[in-house]
């Protein structure tokens, strides 16, 4: 009779990058791949390896080598969440064997989001709750102040990975949801749990199994003090979608934002709401963005951003004062600050405004982040209204790229961003000329310009 052997080694130690996933035989202050300090993290593989092959098994077999041509593609069939918001940013629902990574700041309510979601699948699938952050009886707690219906929630109050893998092989939930995944531990690891080889491990082990049984299952993850996920970046690499909630934790509304999905448009953005009977989506979620003046004031201006497939008016606000110290102050504030510089620059070269003996600060109403470059033309005329302390015209949008030479470049989607503009009833439109409609927008006039100066005198700010 032939038995199985154990392989004995000596324990391996490396030192893995909590921020790139980047390797280092020796622990050292900075990371040699991405160059960050402070990041690189103790990773000691177990003196003993199993040679049963299950812990790495493929996720479906031994498959034979095809043509693209011929594998049959079939149409994803979505869970919906019964959330509307939710189910935006993940690009229309779960999605069987999807698994998805949520993060965010401690108390901003990815616990309560995820706790309100399976109270509303459970009544159409089976569900399993896995806490290991709290006992049974806080999210039954919690469930109760949020008068949850949590009939069919089944609860699992554990973190060792071989219990949890045992429930889900035995329930086969369609949905699973683990809080957090930083507080697994597997037995066949030493390390403690959170550390880098504890969180790999249990995170491939989970997504290897909902793989397999096609469950629908989403990690919760911990956060750094900079707001990024903490743990590996192999991490984010092996769930198939990486959402983030952003929003203070003092104000009451919460943006759900996709980073990464496999089955559905990036950069999505669900809108919410913190009452207290939990999260409630906002169906307009523009008026948020937008300050309710009684009238014009200087230094406001009210753009036209995409974020992903929902187009969003955001107000940019503008703060130009003089300068008292040598070192003039450049804020920005849900703004890139590098290009709020290169803005200022183009400014002083082509339109004749200078700005190098005032401090400069730009803030974008409601806490959003605006990313995308469409904000440029925006910045610059609140700059320019509060420098000049001229407000600019009533019931006007504006966006458009502003380039170093001075010419205002086109955005994407510009259709969709005058239409939604025209809808909550502005009645001027400032964009480049690229974005033109061919066809009049009713109850919008339309002002089209190729270039900064242009804008400027058309506006006489």
């Amino acid at each position: 009779m032939v038995t199985q052997r154990r392989a004995t080694k000596k324990a391996k130690i490396t030192f893995v990058c909590s921020d790139c996933g980047g390797e280092s035989p020796r622990w050292e202050g900075k990371c040699p791949h991405c160059a960050q300090w402070n990041t690189l993290q103790e990773f000691r593989e177990p003196t003993e390896v199993a040679t049963a092959p299950h812990r790495f098994s493929s996720l479906a077999g031994a498959s034979p080598v095809q043509k693209l041509s011929e594998v049959q593609a079939r149409e994803l069939q979505r869970q919906p969440t019964g959330i509307n918001e939710f189910d935006r940013a993940l690009g229309g629902g779960l999605v069987p064997g999807g698994v998805i990574l949520i993060g965010g700041d401690p108390g901003v309510g990815k616990s309560t989001l995820l706790l309100q979601a399976m109270s509303s699948l459970a009544a159409v699938t089976p569900v399993l709750y896995v806490t290991g952050e709290e006992s049974a009886e806080q999210v039954a707690l919690r469930a109760k102040r949020l008068e949850l219906p949590t009939d069919g929630v089944e609860l699992l109050a554990e973190i060792r990975l071989e219990s949890i893998t045992e429930v889900l092989l035995e329930r086969k939930p369609k949905v699973a949801v683990i809080d957090s995944i930083q507080t697994l531990y597997s037995s066949e690891l030493s390390a403690a749990p959170g550390s880098v080889s504890q969180v790999r491990e249990c995170a491939s082990q989970l997504t290897r199994l909902a793989k397999q049984q096609g469950t629908s299952m989403v990690f919760i993850g911990h956060v750094t003090k900079d707001g990024s996920l903490a743990g590996p970046r192999v991490l984010e690499h092996i769930v198939d979608t990486v959402l983030y909630f952003e929003g203070d934790t003092h104000s009451s509304f919460r943006l759900v934002r996709a980073f990464k999905n496999r089955f559905g448009a990036v950069n999505e953005l669900g809108v919410f709401a913190m009452t207290d009977r939990g999260l409630r989506g906002v169906n307009n979620p523009s008026a948020l963005f937008l300050s309710q003046h009684q009238q014009n004031v200087p230094g406001s201006c009210v753009m036209a951003t995409q974020e992903g497939t929902r187009p969003l008016l955001v107000e940019i606000q503008a703060l130009v004062d003089t300068a008292h110290v040598p070192n003039p102050r450049r804020l920005s504030v849900g703004l890139e600050g590098n290009r709020l510089a290169m803005l200022l620059a183009v400014m002083n070269r082509h339109a004749g405004i200078v700005t190098y003996d005032q401090d400069v600060f730009v803030n974008a109403v409601g806490g959003v982040r605006i990313a995308e470059p469409a904000a440029d033309l925006a910045v610059l005329l609140a700059i320019m209204s509060s420098l000049n302390n001229r407000s600019l015209p009533k019931g006007m949008v504006v966006f458009g790229e502003v380039g170093l030479a001075g010419e205002i470049r086109p955005a994407p989607r510009g259709q969709e961003r005058l239409k939604e503009a025209a809808k909550l009833g502005f009645s001027v439109a400032l964009i480049p000329k690229a974005n033109a409609p061919k066809q009049p927008i009713e109850g919008m006039e339309i002002w089209a310009v190729d270039r900064i100066e242009e804008a400027v005198s058309r506006l006489q700010v």
